[in-house]
């Protein structure tokens, strides 16, 4: 039976001879994933894995940038509030549901990073079985230049494409780096011209689609079995810190100072 792909608000999902392209499709927001965004790619997942007419997976962003990671402004509305309080009990187990999904799906994900991709949307990346960026986009996990830890998979995922130290040194800087950087540097693997990254990404699509099914999913599952493994012994962890962070008063003044355009004042509450 075919999913309902129609009852999703925030993404878009088109299929075609075997591949089927998942998107990020908020443009207007910047593709910023806040809560219900984030709830629809816990299940796309489940329904792709279990769409027999889908062999490869396309994740890209609708219009010039990947994703813009969280969504600031609702970073300071919900500071203090109710909203805030059960947005922090909730996002632990939701976003282990999220990579678990991602990890499980046996087709293979390619990740077509069009745009700029910060934060939660570079982790999404990372999590895909190959990457390809556009040379000028800004890639990074900038969690901490909102005063919040880097915990929601980046913790996982970047020690592991780039090392320990490597990895600790840009997500504790914050530090952003474009395509042709962060393919340098081993974090993705294709870098092309921005108006190239499609295409790219369909040309190993098809490739891929064109090969054993069941030999490209098992050799992706055999690998994924470490990755899973890191994911069960860090994130428990990362995502808990995370969320007591949100609820600093350094967040709360880095999430206002990035809005009002100024030099954020922390001290360390």
């Amino acid at each position: 039976m075919t999913p309902d792909y129609s009852r999703y608000r925030y993404l878009a999902v088109q299929r075609e001879q075997g591949i089927a392209t998942l998107t990020l499709n908020q443009p207007d927001n910047r593709n910023a994933i806040h809560a219900e965004m984030h709830a629809e790619l816990e299940h796309v997942w489940l329904d792709l894995a279990h769409d027999a007419a889908v062999n490869v997976i396309v994740l890209t962003g609708a219009g010039k940038i990947f994703s813009a990671g969280g969504d600031i402004k609702r970073m300071v509305s919900r500071f203090g509030s109710e909203e805030g309080w059960k947005f922090s009990i909730d996002t632990p187990a939701s976003t282990k549901r999220l990579f678990q999904a991602i990890l499980e799906v046996e087709k293979p994900i390619i990740a077509a990073i069009n745009g700029d991709a910060v934060g939660l949307g570079a982790t999404l990346a990372l999590f895909a079985d190959s990457t390809v960026i556009a040379e000028t986009a800004k890639f990074g996990d900038s969690h901490v230049k909102v005063g919040l830890v880097a915990g929601d998979g980046g913790a996982v995922i970047w020690p592991i494409l780039v090392g320990p130290n490597r990895a600790k040194e840009f997500l504790m800087r914050g530090k952003l780096m474009n395509g042709k950087e962060a393919q340098a540097m081993g974090l993705v693997n294709h870098v092309v011209p921005a108006d190239e990254v499609m295409a790219a990404a369909m040309e190993i699509a098809r490739e891929l689609n064109a090969l054993p099914p069941l030999a490209v999913r098992w050799t992706k599952l055999s690998v994924n079995k470490w990755i899973k493994q890191q994911l069960n012994l860090i994130l428990d962890a990362s995502i808990a810190y995370e969320m007591l962070s949100i609820n600093s008063r350094d967040h709360h003044e880095a999430a206002k100072a990035f809005l009002e355009k100024r030099q954020p004042v922390f001290k360390g509450v």
